[in-house]
């Protein structure tokens, strides 16, 4: 399906609201149980939540579930929602008594973007958001465009609408590398030559905040200092398909998730190596094709990452 869940256990679920002063959302990834995970965060001007946990020095090496959302700080409020579905599961770090659920977050700027400022999302649709990724079933089709955690964003300095993309690549040995993204940036798409380019330099100021989220999966296994290897190479692809990227108006994040369905080939050092640079750069592509992905389902018509459209201005 061109699309994160093609990596088999992980799940998407969207929540949002528009009207009445609202144009804000939630999106949950929702991986298997056992999922190892870490982050690199670049941006100038980022909101997050538990990702110090990620860090391959840490307790945890698990992820119960990724929160992206709307609402600046305000939203990663968010993300205790999506805890509290996750306890209720059991999914979580065990101790005497309940187990803790490891769930990072990440927040885009759209504050006000619906009329007004203080709607932004909260505990309740970070619940609704981790519940429909779990009944979304596996393999399930993801919502792109305005939906979720893109539902209010903005791109290239607030002249286009941004929203969620995403993508996946196939490599040999069965290994798969899907990537979701949340497309808010203060810079303009690179499509390529044949595609349109707003100039970087424009004179129109940024539009308050901005970033750009992704979450990378893959069904490769990984430890927790090659999924922050991963994440970072992830980085690459955003810096590919925005210009300019991680800028101090952005709070450009990109976590990875492993599921370790598939083991990489690690015979020799050698090999070992050129299987985690061959993932880590399908990683940076995969980012790459989400964004652009993201910006071309903004027009509201259904797209796969490739089909590059037009854009259509915010006011629209």
């Amino acid at each position: 399906m061109n699309s994160i869940t093609d990596v088999a256990g992980i799940r998407v679920g969207h929540v949002q609201r528009v009207g009445e002063g609202w144009l804000s959302g939630v999106t949950v990834v929702l991986p298997p149980a056992g999922t190892v995970g870490s982050v690199d965060v670049r941006g100038g001007g980022p909101g997050t939540h538990e990702t110090d946990a990620l860090d391959p020095t840490t307790l945890v090496s698990t992820v119960d579930a990724v929160v992206l959302t709307g609402g600046s700080a305000f939203g990663l409020a968010s993300a205790g929602g999506a805890q509290q579905w996750c306890e209720e599961q059991g999914r979580g770090f065990a101790v005497p008594g309940t187990v803790v659920p490891i769930v990072p977050a990440a927040a885009i700027f759209d504050l006000g973007r619906g009329g007004d400022v203080k709607a932004r999302p909260g505990i309740d649709m970070g619940y609704q958001a981790a519940a429909a990724a779990f009944a979304s079933g596996d393999h399930a089709a993801v919502e792109r465009g305005n939906v979720g955690a893109g539902t209010g964003a903005l791109i290239a300095r607030g002249q286009y609408k941004g929203g969620i993309g995403t993508s996946s690549i196939t490599l040999d040995g069965g290994v798969i590398v899907g990537a979701i993204a949340v497309v808010n940036a203060l810079g303009a798409p690179v499509f390529g030559a044949a595609g349109p380019q707003p100039p970087a330099g424009s004179a129109v100021p940024p539009q308050g905040l901005n970033t750009t989220l992704v979450v990378v999966a893959t069904n490769a296994a990984l430890d927790v200092a090659e999924c922050k290897r991963t994440a970072s190479a992830g980085h690459a692809g955003l810096a590919r398909a925005l210009d300019p990227s991680h800028t101090l108006a952005d709070g450009d994040t990109v976590f990875t998730l492993a599921t370790g369905a598939v083991v990489l080939d690690r015979t020799t050092e050698q090999a070992r190596q050129v299987s985690l640079i061959t993932l880590q750069s399908a990683a940076a592509e995969a980012v790459r094709l989400a964004i652009l992905d993201g910006v071309a389902s903004a027009d509201g018509v259904s797209t796969t990452a490739g089909d590059f459209l037009a854009f259509r201005p915010a006011g629209e």
